[in-house]
C-alpha cells in the first residue's frame, strides 16, 4: 500500500501551519541534501491562480531549510523565467529570510525520457531530491495536471514546445515521455496545492475553485491518482493516469492507497468542470514560433 496524505484546509494561512506536518510524512532525512523545490511557475498571465501558491513554496522552503537542507527553488516556465513569475507572486519577499534563492532551470542535458530524448535541467539532475510542488488544475490537453504532469517542468525552456510540436498526438509517444521523467530525475517527494484549485480550462486560463485540499506522497503517481479520486474521475479520461495504468505503474491503482488522515470522499468536487473534449498536444507552428520570439525578446531584455 502506498500512503497519501491528505488535509481539508479553508485558506492558505491553514495550508501553511500544517505544511511541515504534511512533509514530516513523506519526506526522508534530507539534512545536508540539495533539495530543489519544484513549483508549478506555468506563466506569468493568470500568475495567482495558475502557479502554485506563494505561501505553500514558503512553508515548504521553511520547514526544509529548519531541517538542515540546502534548498533551491526553480522551475522552467513557458514564457518568461522563474524569477520573474515569482516576482509577481510576492514570494522573493518571503524567500529572502531564509536565504533561498529562484532559479531558471535553463541549462539542459541530453537523456532519454521514455522513447524520447529531451533536454532536462542540470540543476534538478543535481539535486539529492527534488520537492514537487505542483497546482491542482485542469489541463486542456491533459484534463487534470498534477504532480507528475508537473515535472515536465524539469525540461529546460522552449523544448517543451518544441516537444509538443515533434511528439503530440502521435499515439502514446508524448505522454509516456512525461511519465518517463520519473525514472530519470532524482528521488521526488511531492505536495500539492488544491486550497483554490483551478477548474474549467488550463493550465493558465482556467477559473478559480475552492477545494480547500493539501496533499503530499512520496509517489506522485499516488497522488495524481488520489486528485483523480477527489474528482471522481475514470482513468481513462486522464492520460496520464491511463498510461500509468496501463504500464502497471505504483500508485495507479486506487485500491492500492492507504489514506491515514482525510480520504478522497471527504472532498466536495461536485461543480469542479473538467474539459469536455481535449486540445491536440501538437502545438501549432505559429505557438511555437511566438513561443520562440517571446524567449529572445525576453532573453534580450534582460542583457
Amino acid at each position: 500500500m502506498i500512503k497519501v496524505f491528505l488535509r481539508q484546509t479553508p485558506d492558505y494561512t491553514h495550508a501553511a501551519s500544517m505544511i511541515p506536518n504534511l512533509l514530516d510524512s513523506v519526506l526522508p532525512d534530507i539534512s545536508g541534501l540539495r533539495l530543489l523545490i519544484k513549483p508549478n511557475f506555468v506563466a506569468l498571465r493568470n500568475a495567482h491562480l495558475c502557479c502554485t501558491h506563494p505561501a505553500v513554496i514558503d512553508a515548504a522552503a521553511r520547514h526544509c531549510v529548519e531541517r538542515g537542507a540546502r534548498v533551491t527553488v526553480g522551475d522552467s516556465p513557458a514564457f518568461g523565467t522563474a524569477q520573474s513569475i515569482a516576482q509577481a507572486i510576492g514570494l522573493p519577499e518571503l524567500l529572502r529570510p531564509l536565504g533561498v534563492e529562484v532559479v531558471t532551470l535553463a541549462r539542459g542535458v541530453c537523456i532519454k525520457s521514455g522513447p524520447v530524448r529531451v533536454q532536462v535541467s542540470a540543476a534538478a539532475l543535481d539535486a539529492d531530491l527534488i520537492l514537487n510542488l505542483p497546482k491542482f488544475k485542469a489541463h486542456s490537453q491533459m484534463r487534470f495536471s498534477g504532480a507528475v504532469k508537473n515535472l515536465f517542468g524539469c525540461v529546460t525552456g522552449v523544448r517543451k514546445a518544441w516537444l509538443h510540436a515533434r511528439h503530440g498526438d502521435k499515439k502514446n509517444r508524448f505522454v509516456a515521455m512525461i511519465c518517463g521523467l520519473m525514472n530519470v530525475l532524482p528521488p521526488t517527494v511531492s505536495l500539492m496545492d488544491g486550497v483554490e484549485a483551478m477548474h474549467r480550462t488550463g493550465p493558465i486560463a482556467g477559473e478559480a475553485f475552492a477545494l480547500g485540499f493539501m496533499g503530499a506522497s512520496a509517489s506522485p503517481v499516488a497522488l495524481d491518482t488520489a486528485a483523480g479520486m477527489v474528482l471522481g474521475a475514470r482513468p481513462e479520461r486522464f492520460p496520464i493516469w491511463d498510461h500509468c495504468l496501463r504500464e502497471k505503474l505504483p500508485g495507479a491503482d486506487a485500491t492500492a492507497l492507504d489514506f491515514p488522515l482525510h480520504r478522497p470522499e471527504d472532498f466536495d468536487a461536485t461543480d469542479f468542470i473538467l474539459p469536455a473534449s481535449l486540445k491536440p498536444e501538437s502545438f501549432r507552428p505559429d505557438i511555437l514560433l511566438t513561443s520562440l520570439i517571446k524567449r529572445m525578446w525576453l532573453a534580450r531584455f534582460r542583457r
